[in-house]
């Protein structure tokens, strides 16, 4: 997982960003729109994965469900739940859209802790498109459902009369840095994890703290495992508690 090189004066040199470049799959050149890269490549495994796992793995159900279908029927019921009692029932239509979500994420999530993977959910060009997309989504179901009437998600009524606007300024200002934490809280933390076993694993070379490095990337991988997962548990769960203030738009 490290790329090393040996500096002029002999020491090594990490590289921990490296593993984030985007490169073209098929030989050298600029990056344009329509460039095959390593992004789209993982991009395409991770959706295989997805359909692998809920449609080839579910096409036989049994009473006796397989270890695919257990991992289905788990991941369904779990985002299912968590869309029923966040969003409430009227966030249920919206249950297919969700699951989407979670199991792209995870699923990339998790690809990207494959040897030689890469990680497609550590760049904010992937995680900001996912944000936006669920921004304008509940922005467009609000005003929808809502109208004008949706705007009294800004209007504090039950703050004193002179603070209102005030905090209208900020409730407006919330509203819109939210697709920016969401991207940057999924992306961000997928790369600090990411860079930091790079660089242990760099340290893997010498001798003298090898045992330790090894200990060390044994350690951040256990927690990678579980960031892997709890980014997309997040990341789905506040879509869900977004999705709940277009439906329910009141403080």
């Amino acid at each position: 997982m490290a790329t090393e090189a040996q500096g002029e004066e002999g020491g090594l040199v990490f590289h921990p960003m490296d593993q984030f470049i985007v490169k073209p799959l098929f030989g050298d050149g600029n990056v344009g729109m329509f460039t095959i890269t390593n992004v789209t490549l993982w991009m395409a495994i991770a959706v295989l994965a997805i359909v692998g796992l809920m449609v080839l793995a579910t096409s036989r159900r049994g009473v006796i469900p397989s270890r695919g279908q257990s991992i289905a029927e788990l991941a369904y019921g779990f985002v299912y739940k968590m869309v029923e009692d966040v969003a409430g029932k009227d966030g249920v239509k919206f249950f297919p859209y969700i699951m989407t979500l979670f199991m792209f994420i995870v699923t990339a999530n998790f690809l990207g802790l494959v040897p030689m993977a890469f990680t497609t959910t550590s760049h904010f060009a992937v995680t900001g498109v996912l944000a936006l997309l669920v921004f304008f989504t509940v922005t467009i179901v609000g005003f929808v459902k809502h109208g004008t009437t949706f705007l009294g998600l800004f209007w504090v009524a039950s703050a004193p009369l002179a603070l209102r606007p005030v905090l209208a300024i900020i409730e407006v200002i919330s509203y819109f840095v939210r697709p920016v934490s969401h991207s940057i809280r999924l992306g961000g933390n997928l790369m600090a994890g990411h860079a930091v076993v790079k660089v242990f694993a760099g340290f893997a070379a010498i001798a003298v703290v090898s045992p330790l490095s090894v200990v060390a990337i044994t350690a951040m991988y256990g927690l990678e495992l579980l960031v892997a997962f709890i980014q997309a548990y997040v990341f789905t769960i506040l879509t869900c508690v977004y999705l709940k203030d277009a439906l329910h738009p009141s403080h």
